[in-house]
């Protein structure tokens, strides 16, 4: 370990992508590739003054030999992380604490599971995830920092990080898996008749409206149309006033035009006629496994157009490309009826304060089973059909 030296960088810029690129590997998601988080910063949507300081760690071996990282925000707020610490907050005011800035691990402003430390393959991981938040608990005490969180965790690289000290808090988010069906009637065929019909009906609404889906992804996807979708996503923001979580800049849009990654983007055109003058819009983010749904927007208000653009369309379309899974986005109990389960996720937390450390760790042993048992309370109500049991004559 004595050869390794640590950095932090305040731009991903200072990580060459390449680099980036080879210590991630093929697995992880979009959200965490250099070209996903390096828009986010050049865009402005990510930013001092938006209350997101890049502040990446790295470890290398020499001077450009580069062998592990940790993707880390220096946060002045709790907004767009969809992981709710208020009551932390609070409990720091109590006490007399200062409960910002915090650090923060996630991608930013998407609640997509998949946060590690990213470790070479020829490194040892559960050694360097210890060294790196050893390096971490010194920055923030060094800085008078209070906490530090990472969201969505990798549930593969969370005993690591639970090994090396760090505390798991489980919240729940909502996911759609194929289980082998090999289209939409198939989808279909999972629920109860009565919910059969209602999704029916549902998907009938948008049609007799006189609109069409089309999918809209690659060559397809010019500056032009993704500033359409800009405009959607910002007209959906502003609906929901001072809760409407508009984070991302007109550039960031932009961006996901270009070669680099406009690959991974899937657009969901409601249109009567030229798909690209859409009605409603909704953007979603996929890899060869796994589809998630980000944003939607719509010019006219329409029976059932939201379930449609966002859950339907993407679940028929995945289902096509032979997608895995299917993750809809934060929030949203009408998920549930349309085959979205839910399922915990982990988020894990270090507090520098000893006596506020103590408190909420006692209080994540009463909440974490607690929030298990809602999962199952919820998913015994999914409207999907039940076999009738074998009985033995």
């Amino acid at each position: 370990m004595a050869s390794l030296k640590a950095r932090w960088h305040r731009s991903i810029r200072e990580i060459p992508e390449q680099q980036w690129e080879q210590l991630l590997g093929p697995e992880v998601s979009p959200f965490y590739r250099w070209n996903w988080l390096a828009a986010l910063e050049d865009s402005g949507s990510v930013a001092p003054d938006q209350g997101w300081q890049p502040l990446h760690l790295s470890l290398w071996r020499g001077e450009d030999q580069l062998c592990a990282l940790a993707p880390l925000y220096l946060k002045g707020h709790s907004y767009g992380e969809f992981v709710f610490d208020q009551a932390f907050a609070r409990l720091a005011g109590d006490l007399g604490l200062r409960y910002y800035p915090k650090l923060i691990g996630m991608s930013p402003v998407s609640p997509v599971q998949g946060y590690r430390f990213h470790v070479a393959a020829d490194e040892d991981l559960a050694a360097l995830t210890q060294l790196m938040l050893e390096l971490i608990d010194t920055f923030a005490h060094k800085n008078g920092i209070l906490s530090c969180n990472f969201l969505y965790v990798d549930p593969l690289w969370r005993p690591l990080a639970e090994a090396a000290g760090c505390a798991s808090w489980l919240n729940q988010q909502s996911l759609w898996t194929s289980d082998g069906q090999a289209d939409f009637s198939d989808y279909l065929a999972g629920f109860n008749a009565n919910q059969r019909r209602n999704i029916k009906r549902e998907r009938k609404a948008v049609r007799e409206a006189g609109l069409e889906i089309t999918p809209l992804s690659g060559d397809d996807l010019d500056p032009s149309l993704m500033q359409c979708m800009h405009r959607f996503y910002e007209q959906h923001c502003a609906r929901w006033g001072m809760w409407g979580s508009k984070y991302l800049d007109a550039s960031f849009f932009d961006a996901l035009a270009t070669n680099a990654l406009r690959e991974q983007i899937v657009l969901f055109s409601a249109h009567r006629g030229n798909p690209h003058e859409p009605v409603a819009m909704s953007l979603c983010v996929h890899d060869d496994a796994s589809l998630w749904g980000r944003y939607w927007g719509s010019n006219e208000d329409i029976d059932c157009l939201h379930f449609e653009v966002c859950y339907y369309a993407p679940i028929e379309w995945a289902l096509k490309q032979g997608l895995k899974s299917f993750d809809p986005g934060a929030g949203g109990s009408h998920k549930r009826r349309r085959g979205f389960v839910a399922r915990p996720h982990t988020s894990l937390h270090r507090w520098y304060e000893p006596q506020m450390n103590g408190l909420i760790r006692g209080w994540l042993g009463t909440v974490n089973p607690m929030m298990l048992e809602e999962i199952e309370a919820i998913n015994a109500e999914l409207p999907f059909r039940k076999e009738t049991p074998s009985l033995a004559l």
